[in-house]
């Protein structure tokens, strides 16, 4: 039986996990897991060991939020390259490349030979170029979930993206007709202000505001390990509590959402939606200063790689308000979304389970 040594710090790093090692079970057997991650998995897999650290105690977003777990990620890579000295057949980093760059320096300097994966790489294509080959020799393999990885990394292997093996239902040609055939009583609207309680208090307001207008079901989408935190959310009367976001997309007519994979959840189900985003002015302003993107959003940065309009609209900081949202969905151009839909399906090809499960076992 084979030990992986795993750092997934994000709630969706371990999401994506969950779906490798489900795989990985059913063509290659049992496993152990050391290192940080979500102590669900335990659990669920029947783990023997627990992480060395819960992923939640390093859940946190923008510039400033990180800058008290320094400490503590320093403290967690000297644990971790100790415990890489134990019997283990791989290590495999899951996005968060603060973290999981200085642990693959670290793990190198210390002579460890165990083969290192980085899966999820980082967004070399957003900023900071220059960790390009600082990744490529600290790094055994790099599985990318991106096509477009491969124009910025010499030796990334695209293994698909994991949105495809977690999606289970998509919207069909019936479903978008019946949307733009309901009355606007009938819709059910859904609301995704994030996972994290920082994006969560900024965006509520404006939700909570917004959802006024509407007069159908309102769903407000808690991922699980919030739901016994429901008081960071303010006031809920007439929001339908629920945590499956695969599941909230495909039953909503429409969805208002925080930027991040939820959004590309939503373009891949056919969820017509708009991305709204509020963070840290001193956050925004750094990320001005770094990052040269046209969108935020990540089906709408597929489209500009790929030169193709934009499938969504997106507010950013004070455009949020409850009154510009609406009036955007007032004038959404649902059948300018369908259209594009195909595409981001075709671009992506298939998931990345198997193909990672078959890295871990195997190598390449």
């Amino acid at each position: 039986m084979k030990t992986f040594l795993v750092c997934a710090l994000e709630p969706s790093a371990n999401l994506h996990l969950r779906e490798v090692l489900r795989v990985y079970r059913q063509k290659y057997g049992e496993f152990e897991l050391c290192g940080i991650f979500d102590e669900a998995l335990c659990e669920e897999f029947a783990l023997k060991n627990k992480p060395l650290y819960s992923s939640h105690e390093f859940s946190a977003m923008g510039f400033v939020e990180i800058i008290p777990l320094i400490l503590k990620a320093k403290r967690a890579i000297r644990e971790l390259v100790e415990l890489a000295q134990t019997p283990i057949n791989a290590v495999l980093c899951i996005d968060s490349p603060a973290f999981n760059i200085p642990l693959a320096k670290a793990l190198k300097k210390a002579g460890s030979k165990v083969t290192r994966i980085y899966y999820i790489l980082p967004q070399v294509w957003a900023w900071k170029k220059g960790r390009i080959p600082i990744i490529e020799s600290h790094f055994d393999i790099l599985a990318s979930i991106l096509p477009f990885d491969e124009k910025f990394f010499t030796k990334s292997v695209y293994v698909g993206h994991p949105l495809l093996d977690e999606i289970k239902e998509f919207k069909d040609k019936n479903t978008q007709n019946a949307i733009l055939a309901k009355k606007e009583e009938q819709k059910t609207i859904a609301f995704l202000p994030g996972s994290r309680k920082s994006e969560i208090t900024r965006l509520m307001p404006v939700f909570r505001e917004l959802s006024q207008n509407f007069k159908g079901q309102k769903i407000l989408c808690v991922p699980p390990f919030n739901l016994k935190k429901l008081e960071i959310y303010g006031e809920l009367e007439g929001f339908v509590i629920q945590s499956d976001t695969p599941k909230v997309l495909k039953n909503a007519d429409f969805a208002f959402i925080c930027s991040g994979t939820a959004t590309l959840e939503a373009a891949l189900i056919g969820t017509p939606f708009i991305l709204a985003y509020k963070a840290k002015k001193i956050d925004i302003f750094i990320a001005k200063f770094f990052v040269k993107l046209k969108h935020i959003g990540l089906a709408n940065i597929f489209c500009d790689f790929a030169d193709k309009e934009a499938l969504n609209p997106e507010f950013l900081q004070e455009e949020v308000n409850a009154k510009n949202l609406f009036r955007a969905y007032l004038n959404y151009d649902y059948k300018g979304f369908f259209t594009k839909l195909d595409f981001l399906k075709e671009y992506l090809k298939f998931g990345s389970a198997e193909n990672l499960a078959q890295i871990l076992h195997h190598g390449i």
